[in-house]
């Protein structure tokens, strides 16, 4: 039986897509660039290529928070301030705390019956504002952020400082749940836990084969029941 859930948080509990979209065009307008559909769109692309290159241990999280803007920036021939705009990016996300369909209850139901803790690349500051506004604490043993860390998803050196804080962790009876095929999933496989994967758009798998794939995280439970 089951007993230790790592949870990720944006776009698994929170509507991070939602989020985003808010402080991304509050952001740019912050430093004179118009949100276009298409800067917009340009932005997560560099966005995701930066990440990638972080999970891979490519780069930094400093790297990745500025130089995602300096790279929009660069491709648009704006001489906006990349520094300032992703500050201001920073502290307009962890203004985000919208929770995705019926995830509040889930967790909330979940916590009567396993562990739960949060595992999340998400940077410090957006995070423990976020979880603060929406009182979701309450709910888990522990929360696991990258920077306090000191390694990101999916390293094996974050799962290991994780286990190394819970007592009587048993990885067996373990298993992280997230929307990421590169950071949670490829985690868990890296840390030897069991996996699932919030596919809500129906995705291709890949190389990267989860355990379980739901929908959604109020699905969760009703999946735990048959393992």
């Amino acid at each position: 039986m089951l007993e230790f859930l790592f949870l990720d948080l944006d776009d698994t509990i929170l509507d991070f897509q939602k989020a985003e979209h808010i402080a991304l065009q509050t952001s740019l307008q912050e430093v004179g660039v118009t949100p276009t559909p298409a800067i917009c769109a340009r932005y997560r692309q560099i966005n995701k290529e930066h990440w990638e290159a972080l999970e891979r241990g490519e780069m930094t999280r400093e790297q990745v928070s500025v130089g995602r803007f300096a790279t929009l920036f660069r491709e648009l021939g704006a001489e906006a301030d990349a520094q300032l705009c992703s500050k201001r990016y920073i502290e307009n996300l962890a203004l985000g705390n919208d929770f995705l369909p019926g995830a509040k209850e889930a967790v909330e139901s979940l916590s009567k019956k396993y562990k739960l803790y949060i595992a999340s690349n998400g940077t410090k500051t957006v995070q423990t504002k976020r979880l603060a506004s929406t009182d979701l604490e309450k709910y888990f043993e522990d929360i696991f952020i990258s920077q306090d860390l000191g390694a990101d998803k999916p390293s094996m050196l974050f799962f290991e400082r994780c286990f190394a804080r819970i007592p009587g962790f048993d990885p067996q009876k373990a298993m992280i749940v997230g929307d990421s095929l590169s950071s949670d999933i490829q985690g868990g496989i890296n840390a030897g836990i069991r996996t699932c994967w919030i596919n809500p758009t129906h995705k291709d798998l890949g190389a990267v084969k989860p355990d379980y794939q739901i929908e959604s995280i109020t699905q969760l439970e009703a999946l735990l029941e048959t393992i």
